[in-house]
């Protein structure tokens, strides 16, 4: 096998024998009535684009969501207050999800912490208390307490084998002083990185991006409407690299290289849906054994 494994397809058998709901959706229910529109060549190149606007859902899931956000909102006042006081559950793995997940159960120990054991202190707010020291920002040490890992109940239109998670976190995502000569342009474009690739299977470049636009039409998505920063020099381009650093070693910690394929990014604040709340979505592929031997045989020599 190759980096580029893809499983059989999930097969599911009918919409006679799924129903359809609303709320949120279960697999059986996405791979019937929002089959994906995407294949993960795509997803990568979307996400190494400069444009994290071209990640989206299914349309007509969306507009579901969108009913459910209705609901939500009227219920617990706003989705950012749905997320902390019942969806999110930090520091310990996620038993809300809907979705299956290769990652869960995740084992969440921390010295001179309850966290994984399901005590986990929270204040009025709903939010955990941040311990002394830490620092003001997202970094791949952040104390587990202060992060909940979930799958996205509501996937963007991604295949049925990779998962899409989302880490949520009690502090920002960048630290508060960003070097001015890239502080514009991560708060248009955001961050992203790529991981547990091989050498001969890369991320795809950005100059691939307009014969994947074709899988945007329904969006009415053109390369006239994107938005996205020129290259910018050397220096700037190390800084960007740097910005995203705490958060690229966070995930290879948690998706380790070995098993999974991942694609991550942090969206700018254009484009976050829950602007009070800091999150990084992960778009993760499990490997097959194959691939994970292929992944030792290269790294013992």
């Amino acid at each position: 096998m190759t980096a580029g494994y893809v499983p059989e397809p999930d097969r599911p058998s009918s919409s006679h024998t799924v129903p359809l709901a609303e709320g949120i959706p279960t697999k059986d229910e996405l791979l019937v009535y929002y089959p994906a529109k995407f294949t993960w060549r795509q997803i990568k190149t979307f996400v190494n684009s400069g444009d994290l606007g071209l990640l989206k859902r299914d349309l007509k899931l969306q507009h579901r969501y969108d009913r459910w956000l209705e609901e939500i909102k009227t219920k617990y006042g706003s989705n950012a207050n749905y997320l902390i006081t019942y969806r999110l559950q930090w520091g310990r793995a996620d038993t809300l999800a809907k979705l299956p997940s290769h990652l869960f159960p995740l084992v969440v120990t921390a010295e001179n912490s309850d966290t994984g054991s399901g005590k986990v202190t929270v204040l009025p707010s709903g939010l955990p208390p941040i311990p002394p020291g830490t620092k003001p920002y997202f970094t791949a040490d952040i104390p587990l307490q202060l992060v909940s890992i979930i799958t996205n109940d509501w996937p963007y239109s991604v295949p049925s084998y990779i998962e899409h998670y989302v880490i949520w976190s009690v502090l920002p995502i960048l630290p508060p002083d960003l070097p001015s000569i890239i502080g514009t342009r991560l708060l248009q474009d955001g961050l992203w990185g790529f991981a547990g690739y091989t050498a001969d299977s890369p991320p795809p470049s950005p100059s691939q991006l307009p014969s994947c636009l074709p899988a945007l039409s329904d969006w009415r998505i053109t390369e006239a409407s994107l938005i996205r920063s020129p290259r910018g020099t050397v220096e700037e381009e190390t800084a960007v690299r740097e910005a995203g650093l705490e958060v690229h070693k966070f995930v290879i910690a948690t998706w380790r290289e070995r098993q999974w394929e991942t694609a991550w990014f942090a969206n700018p604040p254009r484009l976050q849906s829950v602007p009070d709340l800091a999150h990084i979505h992960v778009f993760a592929r499990y490997k097959s054994l194959d691939e994970m031997n292929t992944w030792d045989n290269r790294m013992s020599r």
